[in-house]
């Protein structure tokens, strides 16, 4: 390769002549040590095609964050490397690039491969693996069974699933700290011994923890859970995943994505008094519904980002979980830069300048759907109940759809925070409002609960003053954890009754908050949620309507306001995070054998190489089937690192289809009515295998990994849908399940949930190429087929034939 190159001075001017010279970026590495030793001063490398690109000594050697373990990846080694593959990626492709696609493709483990957006399965290299206390368990678990000694990539457990919300702070923590002992010093030693870092409880939510610390521009991780998308707000692609996604990055493989679809969402316009950022992504999931992102990655563009704080682009990714999409991102600004400065990360900020050109998209980069959204026309929204694409506009809109469907508007309680919103910039306008009520005398109508997203967020809302300001309204300030945005809710109140609640967390599906399915929840912003609790009603419109007084006066809220960040800096609050050591080696992994909690993992089988005959179904389920309904979460959360245990809760949310009930189905060899885990476990105690059939975009919801590991545990072998969504189906795929769609959706109504289903062709299981499924109808009725279609590649079904995408991985390390 000849390499041609021309040493320029800062005085030089930029723009270089179309083809004066090119250096290949394998070039690049060959003379990193002669370029050191011949220059002073950063060289610009300028590409064949005019863009510029960077020598090694323009970016700074600063670590992706302080606290991962030494030896890990920089800011230059990682945007170097994106550089480097962008490069050959655009060769490749030949066209303009969205930032979603130079994030995804710069990413990439061969960037030779030519990707197809909705297609081609792509291997990739993420930057870092996040995992909360409840799915880490597993993922954990699943890790110590691959005999690896340690991590390949920056790691981090967070402690914020298992405290419940009931008394307060204080007493909540040292409740679960009781209470989750063993889990939490699992978790704890497990980090020791692997290398990866560890967040005590107490020290906030996950996806808040990892946008203060971790998150930075143009980045690629992955989390187990569904909200991973947050981190989008510092203009990284970050997305949820199950527990063997996460085991498969910790062990040093690289990635499979099915290379998602862009979807442009275009911002025009400012934000202005009382509308939120928490109002585009309402708008956006009523345009697209819950499942309309799915497979795409949502892009957001346009003049109207720059009237949104970096913390408000967090929500708007945050919440893009709740349209199916894979993650959001945005442009690299400068409210992603002050952001970055404020929490430490300074250098961050300096070296994602020099790379912006790769931190957005390219002119004329095409979109596979384009959506426009004026904010100056934007209206707050209130969307639900009971799904959060449910979209309404604040006051009339609301008020009349309660009116026509007889939803009640009383507020029973108000809840704020959790990973969604809770900024500072969510507080102090949150703060404010209550500040303006309490000036006249009035306090919350019902219960307010405020849930601060991390420690460093607690501490400084409690010394600038707005802990109290809501404490004098009435409001209770929780843990700093999920609570009851992921049903830790211990409510004793309007058990069984029907009531309204307004949050402004990310998903409101029946039962989610507090176990109640007569529980009407809505979602809004937290301004929006604060002006109507403390009005009492949620078609309280703060914008037109007023409040009366006892005195005969009325009330009427100024537009909220609130500062961005702290004027005073972040008070980081109580030290929470425990580093690994440099080695693990001779420590120990803290597992009883006696636990009901936790159990290591028994391989499952292998396939035996036939098709699968004459199988139960064990439900057909009716409608929404979500991984809440699949595997519920609140009391069951102390079971996650326990298969057997927590499979007693498969599927007891889902709808028979037979009977309109819940955890009632029929059991094909006795002929009886059982508990569906109970049914399960009967078939499997007589080796007989069983399906489920699904409706549309079964497995919505959490990226919850045991919703897949439980079927698979009890004997499931096939789920037949018209529809999943992403992160499920690739879960199931990784337990060696099969997820498979009718090829025709109205076969769903020609199978009963007394039936039997054979699967046939797995011998010539192949990618694209579908599969028959022979249905034994219960009445005696003639036999009949129906086809049957899957996404597996080769690889996954690999997955399949070994019997776990774990099994495996575990093979091919036992070959080397």
């Amino acid at each position: 390769q000849e390499l041609l190159v021309s040493f320029l001075t800062p005085s030089d001017s930029p723009r270089i002549p179309r083809n004066s010279f090119f250096i290949l970026p394998k070039s690049v590495k060959m003379i990193r040590s002669s370029l050191k030793a011949t220059l002073n001063a950063p060289l610009p490398i300028f590409f064949r095609n005019g863009r510029i690109g960077r020598s090694f000594s323009s970016f700074t050697p600063t670590p992706l964050s302080i606290l991962d373990p030494e030896g890990s990846p920089t800011i230059a080694d990682t945007y170097t490397k994106m550089e480097e593959n962008l490069f050959v990626v655009k060769k490749v492709l030949n066209r303009p690039l969205t930032l979603a696609e130079k994030i995804v493709y710069g990413h990439l483990d061969d960037p030779t491969i030519e990707p197809v957006r909705g297609q081609t399965y792509l291997k990739l290299r993420p930057d870092r693996v996040a995992m909360q206390d409840a799915t880490a368990q597993m993922a954990v678990l699943q890790f110590i069974s691959s005999g690896l000694p340690k991590t390949a990539v920056p790691s981090t457990i967070h402690c914020d699933h298992l405290i419940a919300a009931e008394k307060g702070a204080v007493n909540d923590l040292q409740t679960a700290n009781t209470a989750n002992k063993e889990v939490y010093d699992f978790l704890a030693s497990s980090g020791a011994k692997y290398g990866i870092g560890f967040w005590k409880p107490g020290s906030g939510i996950i996806h808040q923890i990892v946008l203060e610390n971790y998150a930075f521009p143009g980045g690629l991780m992955i989390g187990t859970d569904s909200h991973t998308p947050n981190a989008g707000g510092l203009g990284m692609c970050a997305i949820g995943v199950g527990g063997a996604d996460a085991v498969d990055v910790m062990a040093g493989m690289a990635w499979e994505l099915k290379c998602p679809k862009v979807i442009g969402v275009k911002l025009t316009g400012s934000l202005s008094s009382w509308t939120s950022p928490k109002d585009v992504i309402l708008k956006v999931a009523g345009i697209l519904t819950v499942k309309g992102g799915t497979g795409a990655i949502i892009e957001y563009f346009g003049p109207g980002l720059d009237s949104i704080s970096c913390t408000g682009l967090a929500t708007i990714a945050n919440m893009g979980a709740e349209i199916g999409a894979t993650c959001s991102t945005f442009p690299f600004n400068e409210r992603m830069s002050s952001y970055l400065k404020s929490t430490g990360r300074e250098s961050l900020a300096s070296n994602a300048e020099i790379f912006k050109e790769n931190l957005k998209a390219d002119d004329g980069a095409p979109y596979d759907q384009l959506i426009e959204i004026n904010l100056d026309e934007l209206k707050p929204h209130i969307n639900g109940p009971f799904s959060p694409d449910l979209a309404h506009e604040m006051g009339a809109s609301i008020a009349m759809s309660a009116a026509k469907n007889n939803w009640p508007t009383e507020i029973s309680a108000g809840l704020i925070g959790s990973c969604t919103n809770s900024s500072y910039e969510d507080m102090a306008r949150c703060a404010d409002l209550t500040q303006q009520a309490a000036a006249v005398g009035l306090k919350f109508k019902s219960d307010m609960l405020v849930t601060p997203g991390s420690e460093q967020i607690r501490a400084t809302i409690e010394r600038d003053g707005f802990t109290k300001v809501f404490e004098d309204a009435g409001a209770k300030v929780l843990a700093n954890a999920c609570g009851p945005c992921i049903g830790q809710w211990n409510r004793s109140e309007m058990i069984g009754e029907i009531n309204t609640i307004i949050t402004s967390y990310n998903r409101n599906f029946a039962k989610r908050n507090d176990g109640n399915p007569l529980t009407h929840a809505f979602v809004a912003s937290p301004e929006l949620v604060v002006a109507t609790t403390i009005a009492g009603n949620i078609g309280f419109d703060p914008e037109n309507d007023s409040i009366p007084l006892p005195n005969g006066q009325k009330f009427k809220f100024v537009s909220p306001n609130g500062k961005e960040l702290p004027p005073r800096g972040f008070d980081p609050g109580e030290n929470t995070f425990q580093a690994p050591p440099s080695s693990g080696e001779g420590l120990s992994v803290h597992v009883s054998p006696n636990s009901d909690r936790l159990a290591l993992l028994e391989p499952f089988e292998k396939w035996n190489g036939k098709d699968l005959e004459s199988m139960p179904v064990l439900i057909k389920a009716k409608g929404k089937c979500t991984t809440d309904h699949i595997s519920m979460a609140g009391p069951w959360l102390k079971f996650r690192g326990h298969l057997d245990n927590i499979s007693n809760n498969m599927l007891i949310g889902a709808i028979n289809a037979e009977n309109g009930e819940s955890n009632k189905v029929k059991n094909l060899l006795t002929g009886d009515y059982g508990k569906v885990p109970d049914v399960a476990r009967s078939y499997k105690a007589k080796g007989v295998k069983w399906v489920v059939i699904g409706d549309e975009n079964y497995g919505e919801g959490s990226s919850r990994e045991h919703a897949a590991l439980e079927p698979r545990h009890l004997g499931g072998a096939a789920i037949i849908t018209k529809s999943f969504a992403r992160i499920h189906e690739t879960n199931l795929k990784k337990q060696g399940m099969l997820p498979l769609t009718f090829a025709n959706a109205e076969d769903y109504d020609r199978i009963s949930g007394e039936d039997k289903v054979s699967i046939l062709g797995l011998k010539d299981f192949a990618p694209g190429k579908s599969l028959t499924v022979k249905v034994e109808p219960k009445s005696g009725a003639d036999s009949f087929t129906i086809e049957v279609n899957h996404t597996f590649n080769q690889e996954q079904i690999e997955w399949f034939k070994y019997g776990s995408a774990l099994n495996l991985m575990k093979a091919n390390n036992s070959n080397k």
